[in-house]
């Protein structure tokens, strides 16, 4: 194992440390707690909170999404592993200016009992809270961890359009329902070329021929549904593209939301490459994407692969809120 690292059970509050100090602008830690609370804590008085949070190994998620426009909060649990009932508690408190606060969870096990314990914890304490689980991983149905799909990289897109709707001064019961429309829209389906590789641990999560790939991976290193040999770019565009159709049913007359988002140790280079051949196939279909980013939002530490998330924009006003302006480190 190769990693610029120091201690491998002092990565989290490291990392942390090095984000806080490199972006004072936009996060500051909350004290003696693996997580983060916006900087201009002033322009979130009267405004709906939105936190979320998870196992770290995912960034820039979910830290480099707290800002202005986005995250007013964000917890850091250890690697791949879900934050601690009093960490979220504390982010929760921190996002808390007068109107509630909305926690966006992905579906782990671990990360929806945790996140419900804080709830919990914060009703005792008079603090409104409401929750979205997200599922967007189409590719099996019950995992390692979760029951049910797995949460992945189109919760990132969830930050971005409940983030807008509090800026601009939603309520906590119009975000909640906001969430449960935008929620099954969202269809999420990746391919890994290689495995991700946790610290403490030291070797890769699971093990690929060097001609092999996997579709269906989670973003723990979770197995997918097929291993086949490497194919060019446009036959796994196909693949994943084929699959997200075969739940959206996608349809010309409609607008899509798309989001490629590289795993960790894809370069740029071949994301494009990929997004180019979506594009022509989503051509093909006679559709043209109303919104589109291309990047790293949602990794797997150093896994290679890339995941495709293509959202339904049912309203306009959530086309809005995805170009609403932010000021994060990461969007």
């Amino acid at each position: 194992m190769k990693k610029i690292i120091n201690d491998p059970a002092n990565v989290v509050p490291e990392m942390l440390r090095g984000m806080v100090g490199a972006y004072p602008q936009y996060i500051k830690q909350i004290p003696e707690m693996m997580a983060v609370v916006r900087s201009d804590e002033q322009s979130m008085v009267g405004k709906v909170g939105i936190v979320s949070g998870g196992g770290s190994g995912h960034e820039p998620a979910h830290a480099g999404y707290v800002g202005k426009g986005m995250l007013s909060a964000a917890v850091a649990g250890q690697v791949f592993t879900s934050p601690t009932p009093d960490q979220i508690y504390a982010a929760i408190q921190a996002a808390n200016h007068g109107k509630g606060v909305f926690l966006v969870i992905k579906n782990y096990s671990g990360d929806v009992m945790n996140f419900e314990m804080a709830q919990d914890m914060a009703a005792m304490d008079d603090i409104p809270v409401k929750s979205i689980v997200i599922d967007d991983d189409i590719a099996v149905e019950n995992s390692l961890y979760t029951q049910g799909r797995r949460g992945v990289a189109g919760t990132v897109l969830m930050h971005k359009i409940l983030g807008a709707a509090a800026d601009q001064g939603a309520s906590l019961d119009e975000i909640e329902q906001l969430a449960q429309r935008v929620l099954p829209h969202i269809n999420t389906i990746a391919v890994a070329l290689s495995a991700a590789t946790v610290p403490e641990v030291g070797k890769p999560g699971f093990e690929l021929a060097a001609d092999e790939i996997e579709y269906g991976v989670g973003i723990h290193s979770e197995p997918g549904y097929r291993r086949e040999k490497i194919k060019p770019s446009k036959e796994l565009v196909a693949e994943l593209l084929g699959k997200i159709d075969d739940n959206l049913h996608l349809d010309a007359q409609k607008d899509y939301a798309v989001l490629v988002n590289g795993m960790g140790a894809t370069p740029l280079m071949e994301q494009y490459i990929f997004s180019n051949d979506l594009l022509t196939q989503l051509a093909n279909k006679k559709i043209k994407p109303a919104f589109m980013k291309v990047g790293n939002y949602m990794t797997s530490i150093d896994m290679a692969g890339i995941s495709l998330t293509i959202m339904e924009v049912a309203d306009k006003k959530w086309l809005e809120y995805l170009n609403y302006p932010v000021a994060t480190i990461a969007w």
